[in-house]
């Protein structure tokens, strides 16, 4: 009876998280809200995600990259929902595209640092997976008060014409429809791209505007003259098509997409799917809330995987890992995931829940290099505190088996892919390929917490240096003294674990529905099927 109300408990606050998630994304759906999506229709232009849900083929799904980007980032300037612009990934005309919108209801779709790094990461997934990408511009160009942050560095605006030539050159098709303002540096965006479009009316691109026209040469002229749809269309050649308005635009895209030649597929091995043998629901009562609570890792991945699917690798060896092949949706994957139970090592030794020990790290080594040999994709479920740490795990070579660990991982060729289910801690957040080890998708629960370390053991250890501290300089603080700094340096670093913290900067692609997990994967994957695959493994220093 208590287990059940238990249970039920669990189910009911991890609902509330979800509903709270989906309440978040409807508000960032709004942009910069309904006066502003009143003004967009005003001038006859669609919105961002009204020219997407147009733009992408009926029953194509979008998978959202970065919707919470720039959240609570540049409160100075007001909001910035989404940094501005709507990136994803969808089919159109049966092929899948990356398309990134810019958002006009937002700051006039300007650019802040956040906007570029999402643009940044749009073309990545685009390069890494060899697929179209396609640009809807509508943009006043870069946010100018934050323009030291944006214009000069090596990951700022500037890279992204270095990668729209990049891409050119590796063959990636890249369409641009230039559907409002187009103005100084991002004019060069749509140009760069292979196929350019204008919308009659709306549509402008030039490097000056009239009144910086005016101002720098004196020359009187108005915008459409200078740079308008018929100057580009007819005069300067810049455009490729002349567009009567936003739907005739996104309809010529369609027609243009559908005669690009098929290319060659990686060959990821896929058959016919069949649904996990427990309904992906049952996670919200498997995965507790409670992160002292132990729980079996197998049982999330039977909410996961299709059923009778899983063959876990080295079963009995290495524990607190759980390795094997598995398929979601129909699609052969390798799994490496945290085991959260407490278990018996061979040696007899009890081993804690979410850490990885040296033999747990030289398993998954030997399991990536054998999913790089088979040519299988890898999924990484992350619920870690880190690597074992203590005398017992030093002398027995933690830093050189979790050293191995993160080699192959770093080595391998196949698509990666992570999921953040619940802790992502420390070197555990690297081992288990965080977002500095370029897996293709990384997406996290509403569970989900990222940081060097836990909020509890964090605050006291810069709670001790504090102390410290004073005490080096004669000072002393009372009980009620330090119990009140804990919890000011507690609540400041829990802040920053939340997971929408982390998918406000990129460190994540974005929060979902734990049952919209299989989905996130299945569509990864199939994007990476479109990859050229470089069946060359290598090895490095992996000392075996």
């Amino acid at each position: 009876m208590k287990e059940d109300i238990e249970i039920n408990k669990n189910i009911d606050q991890f609902k509330q998280l979800c509903y709270k998630l989906t309440h978040k994304h409807n508000q960032v759906k709004l942009g910069g809200g309904e006066k502003k999506i009143a003004a967009q229709h005003s001038k006859g232009k669609m919105t961002a995600r009204e020219r997407i849900d147009y733009l992408k083929d009926d029953e194509a799904d979008f998978l959202e990259i970065g919707a919470f980007a720039g959240e609570g980032m540049y409160k100075e300037y007001g909001s910035c929902p989404s940094g501005g612009v709507v990136a994803g990934l969808t089919k159109v005309e049966g092929r899948m595209v990356m398309i990134v919108a810019n958002d006009a209801t937002v700051k006039a779709g300007a650019w802040f640092p956040i906007t570029a790094k999402k643009n940044l990461r749009a073309q990545e997934i685009s390069m890494e997976n060899n697929i179209p990408i396609i640009y809807l511009v509508d943009s006043a160009g870069v946010f100018l008060p934050m323009q030291d942050e944006i214009f000069p560095d090596k990951e700022h605006f500037g890279r992204i014409f270095r990668n729209n030539a990049i891409m050119s050159s590796k063959g990636i098709l890249q369409i641009a429809a230039i559907m409002g303002s187009c103005v100084a540096g991002g004019a060069y965006l749509p140009i760069m791209s292979d196929e350019a479009l204008i919308v009659e009316g709306t549509g402008s691109v030039f490097l000056a505007g009239s009144y910086l026209v005016k101002s720098a040469i004196g020359e009187d002229i108005d915008n459409e003259t200078l740079g308008g749809a018929a100057t580009h269309s007819e005069i300067s050649g810049v455009t490729d098509y002349k567009c009567a308005d936003d739907k005739s635009c996104l309809d010529k895209i369609r027609s243009l997409v559908s005669k690009v030649g098929k290319a060659p597929k990686a060959g990821f091995n896929r058959i016919d799917a069949i649904e996990p043998i427990n309904p992906p629901e049952d996670i919200f009562k498997k995965f507790p809330l409670d992160r002292a609570k132990p729980y079996d890792m197998l049982e999330i991945i039977n909410c996961l995987v299709d059923k009778y699917s899983f063959d876990a690798y080295k079963e009995l060896y290495g524990q607190s890992l759980v390795c094997g092949y598995a398929r979601i949706d129909g699609w052969a994957i390798g799994i490496i995931a945290n085991q959260r139970k407490i278990v018996k090592s061979k040696k007899g030794e009890m081993q804690m829940g979410g850490v990885i020990y040296s033999d747990s790290a030289d398993k998954a080594a030997r399991f990536i290099m054998n999913c790089n040999q088979k040519k299988i994709p890898l999924v990484f479920l992350q619920d870690v505190s880190g690597f074992m740490v203590g005398s017992r795990a030093e002398h027995g070579g933690i830093i050189k088996d979790g050293a191995k660990m993160v080699n192959a991982m770093s080595n391998s060729v196949v698509p990666k892919f992570t999921i953040l289910l619940g802790n992502s801690y420390g070197a555990g957040n690297y081992a288990m390929c965080g977002k500095a080890y370029d897996p293709r998708l990384i997406y996290a629960w509403p569970t989900a917490q990222m940081a060097v370390m836990s909020g509890s053991s964090a605050a006291k250890t810069l709670l001790q240096i504090k102390v410290a501290s004073l005490k080096a300089k004669g000072q002393q603080l009372s009980k009620e003294e330090e119990n009140s700094l804990l919890e000011e340096i507690q609540e400041k670093y829990n802040e920053q674990l939340s997971p929408y913290y982390a998918a406000s900067r990129l460190w994540v692609d974005g929060i979902i529905n734990p049952t919209e997990t299989r989905k996130v994967i299945s569509t990864g994957i199939e994007m990476a099927n479109f990859g050229n695959y470089d069946q060359t493994f290598n090895v490095g220093n992996i000392q075996t």
